[in-house]
């Protein structure tokens, strides 16, 4: 079987590291990566190191040649791969709900109950291909991006065995439609999706600081006009407010309690973008977001 793998993140290390221990690293033709500015530990390095000590063929996307194999298996990654007849993603959502780009982070600033992992084959239109296996992982709140991460990662790991397992068996893997009446899709996310709308409620502002966190680059917004990161909140029991204005400073409660679009939001840790603290205020008479 020659295997191939496009691998990126965490998760992208978890799926190597499974497939050489149930599978041998004789298993696995080529491994191929990408580096991610976007992430703070984008795991380009642990998967270049897994692979040198297990002696498998290592490349960097942008110097890769065409790949040929039976199978190629991709995690994390957003470039189309040719050269390849079967070739299998992991997806971090219950397909078909959350189709497209970041579905955790999206998926947990929505308050959805429970996420996981889909596998399915690809096909010429994103995330439509028929599924073979999925993972179910549930959600409490608060909860960070980071615990998701680690949360989901094992389930990562899980799929990419057994599926390699059966294809290493010669086995057939199983195959499902997909019941396009349910999809939903997930788009992408830029600079620009990193601001904090005071427009919202207090539940999902939190939860929006919560998913964009470590390992992304947190969540920004203006004080007064200049640039900050907040990197920890708290909802706060609403008041009546006879000129409700989302964005202002109401009370300072060891930290100060900002006015959202419904509920009151009391942020407990922001910093500079250069990671200096900002708390306590200088002013009580402060505010965040643009002015409109």
């Amino acid at each position: 079987m020659g295997l191939a793998l496009f691998l990126m993140t965490e998760k992208g290390h978890a799926v190597l590291q499974s497939v050489v221990s149930r599978l041998g690293p004789g298993a696995v033709s080529q491994v191929v990566s990408a580096r991610d500015s976007n992430v703070r530990d984008d795991g380009y390095q642990a998967i270049r190191d897994t692979c040198h000590r297990a002696g498998i063929p290592f490349s960097d996307r942008a110097s890769t040649p065409a790949v040929t194999a039976d199978f190629a298996l991709a995690v994390s990654w957003r470039w189309m791969i040719r050269g390849v007849d079967r070739l299998i993603t992991l997806h971090d959502s219950l397909l078909p709900r959350y189709r497209g780009f970041a579905p955790l982070p999206n998926a947990l600033i929505n308050g959805e109950p429970e996420t996981g992992v889909t596998a399915l084959f690809a096909s010429d239109q994103y995330d439509c291909g028929d599924i073979i296996l999925q993972k179910h992982l549930p959600i409490e709140y608060p909860i960070k991006i980071r615990q998701a991460i680690e949360r989901i990662t094992p389930l990562y790991a899980a799929i990419a065995g057994e599926i390699c397992a059966s294809l290493a068996s010669g086995a057939e893997l199983p195959r499902r439609p997909q019941d396009d009446s349910q999809t939903t899709y997930s788009l992408w996310r830029d600079d620009l999706d990193y601001e904090i709308d005071w427009r919202w409620d207090a539940a999902r502002i939190r939860r929006f600081i919560d998913a964009v966190g470590d390992p992304y680059s947190g969540a920004r917004t203006l004080l007064n006009q200049e640039p900050v990161i907040i990197r920890d909140a708290v909802e706060e029991p609403d008041v009546r407010i006879e000129n409700r204005t989302a964005g202002k400073v109401i009370f300072e409660r060891d930290g100060p309690v900002v006015v959202c679009g419904s509920g009151l939001l009391r942020i407990t840790h922001m910093t500079t973008p250069d990671g200096r603290s900002l708390l306590p205020l200088a002013k009580f008479r402060s505010r965040f977001g643009p002015v409109v």
